[in-house]
């Protein structure tokens, strides 16, 4: 008979997160080897697979055979690896084992979805006449859809502009950006995963005078300026040649009224 008068418990749970499709070995890292007499794997209390003395099987008792041809047993290391894996495998498993000890260890699978490259839009106004509608001709869209438990982010180089977490399967974060260049990216992110999609302005911001104008107003701006004052000045010296002129003709007129009143 065995003896179990002597139960250890690990009490802490191991988090263990996955992409979806990958394999995942959940492994208890015994520091000393024990003489097992029995190894059973659980999940979610539901039996999956067993080791005894002189035998290793794979039981399927979960009711919707979700793990069918999915499990694997080393009997040197009493781990358990589970192939592609799916969010239906996610959940707290359980390895006990008995011996003179009877040990417990949990570990809880966290299973993400695997991401998909986000899409930016360009989500310009159409036919717009105004000049206050044109200069949103730069405005872009990064969406992501079919994926849940993910954040959002919009980043200017390595500095992040907006971001937000969603938690079901079809959302999109929208960013109004005018005058942009090549260093915007749209980032989707999961704890364990994250994809990037990089901003290629030529192919979503069609250049036009309304958004040529938003992008450079500074610069027209100055040159306008600039045209302003060299026409101002250019008036002040045809004002001062004219006066001047003038002044220069009265003057020899009243010099030779004087000479012929002498």
């Amino acid at each position: 008979m065995w003896d179990l008068g002597v139960f250890a418990d690990s009490n802490a749970v191991k988090s263990v997160s996955v992409t979806e499709g990958d394999s995942v070995t959940l492994n208890p890292d015994l520091s000393v080897k024990q003489s097992d007499n029995l190894i059973m794997w659980n999940f979610n209390r539901h039996l999956i697979a067993k080791i005894t003395t002189n035998h290793t099987s794979i039981i399927n008792y979960v009711p919707d055979g979700r793990f069918r041809d999915r499990l694997k047993l080393d009997s040197q290391t009493r781990s358990l690896t589970i192939s592609d894996i799916t969010t239906q495998h996610a959940g707290v498993y359980q390895v006990t084992i008995s011996s003179k000890i009877k040990s417990v260890y949990r570990f809880n699978v966290n299973v993400y979805a695997r991401l998909p490259v986000p899409v930016i839009i360009s989500d310009s106004p159409q036919n717009s006449s105004s000049s206050s509608s044109s200069q949103q001709n730069c405005s872009l869209l990064c969406s992501v859809v079919n994926v849940g438990h993910v954040t959002l982010s919009w980043y200017k180089g390595n500095s992040l502009l907006s971001s937000i977490s969603v938690s079901d399967l079809n959302n999109s974060l929208s960013l109004r950006l005018r005058c942009l260049d090549d260093s915007y990216s749209c980032v989707v992110s999961n704890p364990i995963n994250n994809r990037t999609k990089y901003v290629n302005i030529t192919d979503l911001c069609r250049p036009c005078s309304d958004c040529a104008f938003c992008c450079h107003a500074s610069e027209a701006l100055a040159r306008l300026a600039l045209s302003v004052v060299v026409g101002v000045a250019t008036v002040a010296i045809v004002v001062y040649d004219i006066i001047t002129s003038r002044k220069g003709v009265n003057e020899r007129h009243h010099d030779l009224q004087y000479k012929t009143a002498s």
